[in-house]
């Protein structure tokens, strides 16, 4: 990359690196076109390294490093983050994204403790370990500072019948992000969380052919594309240190989460 290269993707002539978790479908891999679009070289991590490869591939030219990772280990959570500085030598932006939704549909009166586990080791304790290893990075490192932005979701406010495991673990999200805001002021790290209702997506396909409702009867409900979700996220990866976005919604306009539906 030449110097006007580096001007373009990033302030200062700094280039800005990301990296994205959870980047082989779905959101993650609208995020990352997104981000590859405003010039970011990203980080590519996920469980499997094929659906890594064809995002990367999507990636039209952008600098791209493929990790597979499974983000419920510290000991690949801190490779990933090694081999990020290995290559680049700092790290930017943590969209914190991966994510499950095992055992949802399942009364909690049957969910295994088994499940349980399964989705808070994801959503709650993968979350935590990809911070801790973006926090340490991004006070380490010279010039200081980041920005983490964690996946949240609606159920961060209201809960889905049959949801148990995946609202408890994103309303601890919540308080991730809340703690990481705090206690990230001293070194330029900021933190915000994206609550999002409905995109679509492989996880989210059913809702269009009928989802439980509160009062107990199935109901399709409306869903807005990934890209919506991706160029928002860009939004808040794009903003200065000195600001952040804290929180912030992006929803299916007529998805029944406002009022009674």
């Amino acid at each position: 990359m030449d110097a006007s290269e580096q001007t373009a993707a990033g302030s200062a002539g700094e280039r800005r690196v990301a990296v994205v978790t959870g980047a082989g479908s779905g959101i993650g891999r609208s995020v990352a076109l997104a981000l590859a679009e405003d010039g970011w070289s990203l980080a590519l991590a996920g469980r499997r390294a094929e659906p890594l490869e064809e995002t990367a591939a999507a990636l039209k030219g952008a600098e791209a490093l493929v990790v597979p990772t499974d983000v419920t280990s510290a000991e690949a959570v801190a490779a990933l983050f090694a081999a990020v500085t290995g290559r680049w030598g700092r790290v930017d932006l943590l969209f914190n994204n991966a994510g499950s939704f095992a055992g949802g549909g399942t009364p909690v009166e049957d969910l295994s403790p088994e499940v349980w586990r399964s989705v808070v080791d994801v959503n709650l304790t993968g979350a935590f370990l990809c911070a801790q290893a973006a926090f340490r990075t991004m006070k380490e490192q010279s010039p200081q500072g980041g920005r983490i932005i964690n996946n949240g979701s609606i159920s961060a406010h209201v809960p889905r019948p049959h949801s148990v495991a995946y609202t408890a673990t994103k309303h601890a999200v919540t308080g991730l992000t809340r703690s990481l805001s705090l206690d990230g002021r001293p070194y330029r790290i900021a933190c915000g969380q994206i609550d999002i209702g409905n995109a679509a997506t492989e996880m989210t396909r059913r809702m269009e052919r009928g989802i439980l409702q509160a009062n107990g009867e199935l109901a399709p409900e409306p869903v807005m594309d990934a890209a919506d979700v991706a160029r928002t996220v860009a939004h808040m990866a794009a903003l200065p240190l000195e600001a952040n976005v804290q929180s912030i919604t992006v929803m299916a306009t007529a998805m029944p989460y406002v009022g009674r539906g």
